[in-house]
């Protein structure tokens, strides 16, 4: 890549890091170019040489959430036949993604609470994650290996429990008395979560699984 191309993937980062900071605190409408292209170090000029508006914008970082999560989603797992596996991983990694990057979540979830109406072009490819998760639970069930339960609604259980780190960030340090300079203690929530899930499957050491009578 020669060092003008560098220095343009270097600058759209930059905007990207600071449109996800901006929009998830302020949302879209609170936000002005001004602000994003003030926390991208870049002047409102450069930034309009670089994106055509904040509404186009927008919709590149909510598809770029899409896809982070559609990345650490259950067919990530290499061993999707092993469900204490997949379950395990799937929180640990939730969790990190939601102690780094706390943004994304919250960003998603001021989307979603003013009913989600730049989400449109994104709702076709997350159905279709949420899909193939659910198959694969209910591959887990069918074969015995978790007792019977809804996929949905345990997707989604897991969802609430993982972003819950990112989306009440300020009640969890509080509560743990973590000052926000410090990091919160990831073993410490990944063993509880991960207990709790697992539990539910009948997967924690000394319990088996196995389909409900």
């Amino acid at each position: 890549m020669s060092t003008i191309k560098q220095k343009r993937a270097e600058i759209r980062d930059k905007i990207h890091l600071a449109a996800m900071r901006e929009f998830s605190r302020n949302g879209l409408e609170g936000t002005s170019t001004q602000a994003i292209a003030q926390a991208a170090g870049i002047t409102k000029a450069q930034l309009h040489y670089y994106i055509t508006s904040k509404e186009e914008l927008y919709q590149q970082v909510l598809g770029d959430i899409c896809a982070q999560w559609s990345e650490i989603f259950f067919l990530s797992a290499e061993v999707p036949d092993d469900p204490k596996t997949v379950i395990s991983d799937y929180v640990r990694r939730k969790i990190r993604h939601s102690i780094d990057h706390p943004e994304v979540a919250r960003l998603f979830s001021r989307e979603i609470a003013r009913g989600g109406p730049e989400l449109g072009p994104h709702w076709g490819p997350l159905r279709e994650s949420v899909d193939e998760a659910m198959s694969v639970i209910r591959g887990w069930v069918s074969s015995g290996k978790v007792p019977a339960l809804d996929p949905l609604i345990f997707l989604m259980n897991l969802w609430a429990v993982t972003q819950h780190y990112a989306e009440y960030e300020t009640q969890v340090r509080r509560l743990m008395e973590a000052p926000s300079e410090n990091r919160l203690d990831e073993e410490r929530i990944v063993t509880e979560a991960t207990a709790l899930f697992l539990g539910r499957c009948g997967l924690l050491d000394g319990h088996s699984g196995g389909s409900a009578g």
